[in-house]
C-alpha cells in the first residue's frame, strides 16, 4: 500500500529564511513522516543544510518532537522551522 501523501504550509524564520529565501513556502510528504525525515527533506529542500542541526521543528504551533515515531501530518499542517535564538 502505497503511502498517502499531504500538502503542508512551511514557514521559516530568522536564518532559516535568510538561507532558504522564503518567507513560507509548501511541501508534498508521507504523511507518517518522522521528525528526522521531515528535517532532512525540509533541509535539503530549502538549502537549510548550514543549520540543519540547530533548527528545531513546530507543527501547528507546538514543538514537535524529534523521535522516530510517525508525524502523521494533515493536509493544511503548517510546519515552523525555527533556527536558535540568539540574545543580546
Amino acid at each position: 500500500m502505497a503511502e498517502r501523501k499531504v500538502k503542508a504550509k512551511v514557514v521559516f524564520f530568522a536564518k532559516a529564511r535568510e538561507l532558504s529565501g522564503f518567507k513560507e513556502s509548501e511541501i508534498e510528504v508521507e504523511s507518517s513522516i518522522t521528525y528526522p525525515q521531515l528535517l532532512d527533506h525540509i533541509s535539503k529542500t530549502f538549502s537549510l543544510n548550514d543549520i540543519k542541526g540547530h533548527v528545531v521543528l513546530a507543527i501547528n504551533l507546538e514543538y514537535a518532537e524529534n523521535s522516530q515515531e510517525p508525524l502523521n501530518l494533515k493536509d493544511g499542517d503548517e510546519i515552523a522551522v525555527i533556527p536558535p535564538i540568539s540574545g543580546g
